[in-house]
Order: C-alpha cells, then structure tokens, then sequence
C-alpha cells in the first residue's frame, strides 16, 4: 500500500497506537525523518516528543550499509553488527573513524535541537520510540538498548515500514513491536512513500517546539 508522506504515515500509526493514549507515553523520534512520523503520534496521543540521538555508523566503502550505530549518553552505546565487518573487511580503523565522526554529528544535533530544552523522563514510563521505517535494523537497535537501560516501565517501537527479518530480530528488544507494513522483498524505504523529502533541522526544531516536555507540577496538556 505505502504512505503519501510521513505524517501520513505517522496519522496511520497513530490510528494502531492508540490504546496507549490512557499510559501517558513519552514520544521519542529518531531525527530526522522519524520526527514527521511521531509528531502525528504525540498530536494523536497528547504525549511529549523528545528524541533519540542515534547514528548508523555505515562502511567507508558503501555508506548506506549500517555496519554498526551510535547512540547519545554519558557513556555512548556502539552496537556493532560483526557479522557484516567481518563479511566486508572492514578494519578496526574504518569504523573507529565512522564512529567518532557519527559521535561528533550527534553532539552537533544535541546542541542544534535541544539546546537547554527539558528532557522527557524515561525511567518508569511507557516509551514509544518512532522512525519512518528500517531497513537493516542496526540503528534502531542501538536505540533501543540505549533506552531500556534507562529503565522504562514499558519499551515500544513503532514504524510504518520494515523487512520481515527485521522485525523478527528487534521484537526481542521491546516489549510491543507496531509495524503497519513488512513487504517482501523490501529494498528501500523509501520505496514504500510517495514523497520522502529529506527533513530539515527547522522542520526537527518545529516538532519539538509543538510539543514540549512539562516539569513537574504543571497543568495537564489539554484534551
């Protein structure tokens, strides 16, 4: 079927999510192209969105093949997938250089998107994590581990789009999986939208600004 855009998508996922509106979850986007997706998701909801600072660390020789990821905290996640370094030869060299290269555009982003911006707390809540769609799986994996050893109540991921042996490898990692379409074969993810334009910093920016994390003691979103 596919998606016309990602809010599109994101409405979409909404509609599948929404037995959750009653636990408070908190909405966590992978940016850029995942934060259209679950600004739908919090509209729908009335959550908070925050995100999720993570980087496909991709072989110097094919970019777009996720060798491992990193993710944001005081002591950074790097999930490696060895299989595929040691399929590709890819030395300890080349993905040390990626991956402190990553290290470095997620703290670019830290600093572009969050600023001072409060944080959405994870430790006792339900957590949606959100992106557009996966391909390999790697990314959002790291994501994930990251997440759960901040020790959420519940640990959710939803996603319009993935390959069925991805979501077969990631339904281990939370403790509900909501993906709308796992065609076969897949390609691209692309593939499944009508437009998939690039998403900006603004448009990240913009999403946060709508909706923001509440400090303790402030007066429930409206209905």
């Amino acid at each position: 079927m596919g998606f016309a855009d990602r809010k599109d998508a994101g409405r979409r996922l909404a509609a599948a999510l929404a037995n959750f509106k009653g636990r408070h979850p908190v909405i966590l986007a992978l940016p850029r192209g995942g934060v259209p997706v679950a600004a739908e998701i919090a509209a729908a909801l009335k959550a908070p969105l925050d995100l999720v600072l993570v980087r496909k660390v991709g072989w110097t020789m094919q970019p777009e093949l996720a060798v491992g990821a990193v993710v944001d905290g005081a002591d950074p996640i790097v999930v490696r997938n060895e299989a595929l370094i040691a399929r590709m030869g890819v030395s300890e060299r080349e993905f040390g250089e990626v991956r402190d290269a990553e290290l470095a555009e997620i703290e670019r982003r830290k600093h572009r998107y969050l600023g001072q911006r409060r944080r959405a707390p994870i430790a006792g809540q339900t957590v949606i994590v959100v992106d557009d769609g996966i391909a390999t799986g790697a990314t959002v994996k790291a994501a994930l581990r990251a997440i759960r050893q901040r020790g959420p109540k519940e640990l959710v991921l939803a996603v319009p789009v993935a390959p069925p042996e991805a979501v077969a490898d990631l339904e281990g990692e939370v403790d509900e999986l909501v993906c709308l379409e796992t065609p076969e074969p897949f390609g691209a993810i692309g593939y499944f939208y009508g437009d998939f334009s690039q998403v900006s910093d603004e448009e990240v920016i913009a999403a946060l600004a709508r909706f923001p994390v509440e400090a303790p003691g402030d007066p429930p979103r409206a209905e």
